[in-house]
């Protein structure tokens, strides 16, 4: 049997509206589907990473991380995000206090924002 760890893991985010969540995923994140299969969108990433977008009744939780990008430059990409019309969210709790929307946690800065459906995305800079 494979190990997990030298696997790849690939997420799944569910929708309320999938013609709404492909346009917010092509308009303002730039992506397009590889696939569409059975209703459901996927996506490819860098490698073998990627994801996929699959039609639901329910409403997604959105309270936590539900998939994260790294990236080379994050205050660069948030700015092309933003650009775009992606908005970003603010924290201030005890131990993550965002500025400008970015989080400087020592080991990585992250930021946050939810696509069309509520889905909270991240993204990642190791430093």
């Amino acid at each position: 049997m494979e190990s997990l760890r030298s696997a790849n893991a690939k997420a799944a985010l569910p929708v309320e509206d999938l013609a709404r969540a492909r346009a917010f995923y092509e308009e303002k994140l730039g992506l397009t589907p590889s696939r569409e299969v059975e209703g459901a969108l996927f996506y490819e990433g860098s490698g073998d990473s990627g994801f996929l977008l699959f039609p639901t009744g329910g409403r997604p939780s959105g309270q936590h991380t539900q998939m994260a990008w790294f990236v080379k430059d994050i205050a660069a990409t948030v700015a092309e995000l933003r650009s775009r019309g992606v908005r970003f969210e603010e924290y201030d709790f005890p131990g993550l206090k965002t500025v400008d929307g970015i989080a400087d946690l020592g080991y990585e800065k992250s930021a946050w924002f939810r696509d069309s459906e509520g889905n909270l995305l991240a993204l990642g800079q190791l430093v």
